[in-house]
């Protein structure tokens, strides 16, 4: 099945302060960009409630969805690696992961005892566009089957450079960190993890601009327990578990008070906390909250004989429940409480037909309901209909796939997918302000299911000489959920909506729509290895992708990247690892009502890397890596056509030169 993997040095040399940072140059996969802080991943155009963002198994549990401006309280740094899944495997996972699953894996809750009953590490990095810097560090140890984890994080970037000058209110200051236990035998595991996350970030953009330094402080605390059993019964291979609960909640703040502050007085004593930001001048405009708790079992069996082939696979069920809400303190609230819960049952299996085919089979059935409180109907501003009540969901969802052996290590694969996914809370009960993205939003309490069909065809060849993966895809929508921007603008209540305003504070109006929309496009990725210089290796590698976005009218979807085309040239060894590559986005003018054309850019990166491992004492083995990394080396003016931001003019990172280095023990 698709799967794009960042692996840990990638995660380490990348300069960014989200997950999305170490995947968004990736063939197929952009970001939001919306704040160094508050960056999502944007999969074939996809984003928000049709991306699942996991950690060992288990939701984000956050608000990221919702908009935007709200960051993934995931740090890089808690990444041993980052996957991104695509095909009917995601139905495992639920129907909002309809685009796809990103899951970031570590060793939290330990799965296995370390080598020597013992490992640690220590990483970190500095960057010069923002003069900032992170450290990290994590230990996991054991014996008798016990194993205990600990790390920690700390991560402080200032605004960064762009060619036109500083980008105000860009700083980004996160730090969290996590303990962990686990009992291992010879026939599984259990274990548990509690972490907590916080991080105070800005919001770039024209309110920063005029002296109100929009940002965000949030927190969470997460409580996740994990299983493995391998009994030895026929019929039964393993059961695995996955538990998570979580209590998160982030205020918006913004200096409401005298403007005209300038970037001198933004400072790293400003955001220490919420009492030096109200001593600044700053006050809560909205607090977002998250409760939410989620279970998963899964009983795979053992392979069975056919007479079509051996068949193996998995049966499970799903179980979730969250409550959210979004209080504004001024004006009408953007969420006010409600109740979502789901429950879930799916069935994956695969069929060995041949030495060369293998068929795959996944299914789920989902109860979903959400409880709020929306408006039904404002076509009289000054007297909407209100609607209080509980909307039922039953989507069901389907997949197939084939992977049959070319030879010469090459597979292709073939997909089909029909995924149904019901509406989420903020889509249905949206009803006031939202500062951070300047937006009044407008739910729609009567949508349907979002009904999709896709078909893929990929060929991949992951070893030899010439390696690559590339693939199609076409996905039909049956009622696409998207916001659409209806041209007026609003003060802090609905009443006060009009084509103009003659107010010091306006809120773009977005209403949820829904409507039939086709995506199509395509992702290609090769390396060659030209042959032997020096200790190792050289050789060449490119990437292009492509997503076409439009709805039944002919309008475009809105905010789709561009067409984007890349290569470089590296050399690797046992020790050394080098790459120079560009990657050119091309201009987006295929853009929806209201959007503006965004132009192309170029981003010339370079890498050069060192690894060691040398031998310690008590039989310890140290491996080092230090390395440099330079990003976006031309300086280029950078506009995402994804981004909200683009109709701000908020520029992107310019040149930026990352050091950086790691100690395994």
């Amino acid at each position: 099945m698709p799967v794009t993997i960042a692996t840990e040095r990638e995660i380490l040399a990348n300069p960014g302060a989200t997950i999305t940072d170490s995947i968004q140059n990736k063939p197929g996969i952009t970001g939001s960009t919306f704040a160094p802080g508050a960056n999502r991943p944007i999969i074939r155009g996809l984003d928000s409630y049709r991306i699942r963002i996991q950690e060992n198994g288990i939701g984000a549990h956050d608000v990221s969805a919702i908009s935007e401006d709200h960051a993934i309280p995931i740090d890089p740094s808690d990444a041993d690696r980052i996957e991104v899944v695509r095909g009917p495997s995601t139905l495992r996972y639920g129907s909002q992961a309809i685009g796809g699953v990103v899951s970031i894996d570590n060793q939290r809750i330990p799965t296995f005892m370390p080598e020597r009953g013992f490992r640690g590490m220590v990483k970190g990095g500095g960057n010069t566009v923002d003069t900032g810097g992170d450290g990290a560090f994590s230990a996991t140890g054991g014996t008798n089957g016990f194993v205990l984890h600990a790390d920690g994080f700390i991560r402080d970037y200032n605004d960064y450079d762009t060619p036109l000058g500083s980008q105000l209110n860009t700083f980004v200051n996160s730090r969290g960190g996590s303990a962990g236990a686990s009992h291992i035998s010879k026939n599984g595991f259990i274990g548990v993890s509690v972490s907590r996350f916080e991080s105070l970030y800005g919001i770039p953009g024209e309110e920063a601009e005029e002296g109100r330094l929009p940002r965000i402080d949030l927190e969470q605390d997460k409580i996740l327990a994990r299983g493995e059993w391998r009994p030895d019964l026929s019929g039964i291979e393993a059961v695995r578990f996955w538990f998570g609960a979580s209590d998160y909640a982030h205020n918006e703040l913004a200096r409401h008070g005298e403007e005209g502050h300038g970037e001198e007085e933004h400072n790293e004593e400003e955001h220490e906390d919420e009492h030096e930001d109200e001593a600044a001048g700053f006050s809560v405009g909205q607090t977002f909250t998250n409760r939410q708790q989620e279970a998963r079992l899964e009983v795979q069996h053992r392979p069975v004989g056919t007479q079509f082939g051996p068949l193996s696979g998995a049966v499970g069920v799903q179980w979730d429940h969250a409550d959210t809400k979004g209080i504004s303190f001024e004006g009408d609230s953007l969420l006010e409480p409600y109740d979502a819960e789901s429950i879930a049952g799916f069935w994956f299996e695969e069929l060995e037909a041949s030495a060369l085919l293998r068929l795959q089979v996944a299914l789920r059935v989902e109860g979903a309901s959400v409880d709020g409180t929306g408006f039904s109907n404002i076509d009289d501003p000054e007297a909407p209909v209100v609607f209080r009540g509980q909307r039922d969901f039953v989507p069901v969802s389907g997949g197939l796939g084939a992977l049959y052996d070319l030879g010469n290590d090459k597979v292709l694969r073939l997909n089909g997918q029909a995924v149904e996914r019901a509406p989420a809370g903020a889509e249905l009960f949206s009803k006031g302000l939202h500062e951070a993205t300047g937006t009044f939003e407008i739910g729609n309490p009567f949508l349907n299911e979002e009904k999709a069909q896709t078909l893929e065809i990929g060929v991949k060849r992951p070893v030899g000489k010439l390696r690559y993966d590339a693939s199609g895809y076409y996905t039909n929508y049956d009622g696409f959920i998207f916001r659409e921007l209806t041209g007026l603008v609003c003060g802090v209540t609905l009443d006060s909506c009009a084509a103009e305003l003659d107010e010091e504070e306006t809120f773009d109006q977005v209403l949820f729509q829904q409507r039939n929309a086709t995506f199509y496009g395509a992702e290609i990725l090769g390396e060659y290895d030209v042959g032997q210089v020096w200790r190792g290796l050289w050789g060449i590698d490119g990437q292009y992708d492509f997503v076409r976005a439009e709805f039944d009218n002919g309008e475009n979807v809105p905010r789709i990247p561009p067409h984007r085309l890349g290569g470089g040239v590296y050399y690797r060894d046992g020790t050394w690892y080098g790459r120079v590559g560009v990657l050119h986005a091309f201009d987006q003018d295929l853009v929806a009502p209201n959007e503006l054309i965004t132009p192309g850019y170029t981003l010339l990166n370079a890498e050069l890397s060192y690894a060691m491992k040398t031998q310690g004492p008590a039989g310890l083995s140290p491996r080092f890596n230090i390395g440099v990394r330079g990003e976006n080396l031309l300086d280029d003016e950078v506009l995402n056509s994804a981004s909200f931001k683009r109709r701000e003019g908020v520029l992107l990172p310019g040149a930026n030169v990352r050091f950086f280095g790691s100690a395994t023990f």
